[in-house]
């Protein structure tokens, strides 16, 4: 039986989704992390990838995501080609370390950065790592280099991370501190773990 003690662990492009998950992993929590495993699935589908979006994306065997990203970012009909191509596999890997997972009995997370998105993984309980949408688009603008045009198209994507905060189960509230992000993360293992006996 796969997904009984997983937790989603989501949030929204910039809102800091990283560093929660390496603290949690810190504390002793199981990670399984969605976009690894899509980049591991999308190199073996390389073949693929080249047939739909064109040999070009594809070198050595390796797809390059950059391109592609902005191949279907700004065109919603290859996105869902894409998606179509990769979230049935990505899904099989990620049941399967799942069900390895629940033998152990405790709780552990799917970083899965589409969760409510999806609507695809049957997950009870979700975590989301909050920031506010100018904090999003600050760090997309700082970090990546986008205009503030191109940020915004990549946060509009996906649900407001207000919306996601609302529907979550737990929330880790990063919009201050690396030390305020560690007691954060504190008090929801607190949390998890109660709820877990």
């Amino acid at each position: 039986m796969a997904f009984k003690y997983a937790i989603a662990l989501t949030g929204s492009i910039a809102t800091g989704k990283s560093s929660a998950v390496a603290l949690l992993a810190s504390f002793g929590f199981h990670i399984i992390d969605a976009d690894k495993i899509a980049h591991q699935i999308l190199d073996e589908q390389h073949q693929a990838i080249a047939e739909l979006f064109g040999e070009t994306l594809v070198s050595e065997g390796k797809v390059d995501r950059k391109a592609l990203g902005a191949m279907v970012f700004s065109d919603s009909r290859k996105r869902k080609e894409l998606e179509a191509l990769l979230h049935p596999l990505i899904y099989n890997e990620i049941e399967r370390l799942s069900a390895e997972q629940d033998k152990l009995g405790k709780p552990y997370f799917i970083d899965i950065p589409l969760f409510f998105e999806g609507e695809r993984y049957p997950i009870e309980k979700s975590l989301v790592v909050y920031t506010t949408q100018e904090q999003q688009l600050e760090r997309l603008m700082h970090r990546e280099g986008y205009t503030k045009e191109e940020a915004l198209n990549r946060i509009q994507t996906q649900i407001p991370v207000e919306e996601k905060r609302k529907r979550a189960t737990y929330v880790i509230d990063n919009s201050g501190t690396l030390t305020q992000l560690e007691k954060e993360c504190e008090r929801v293992k607190k949390e998890i773990l109660n709820d877990s006996d």
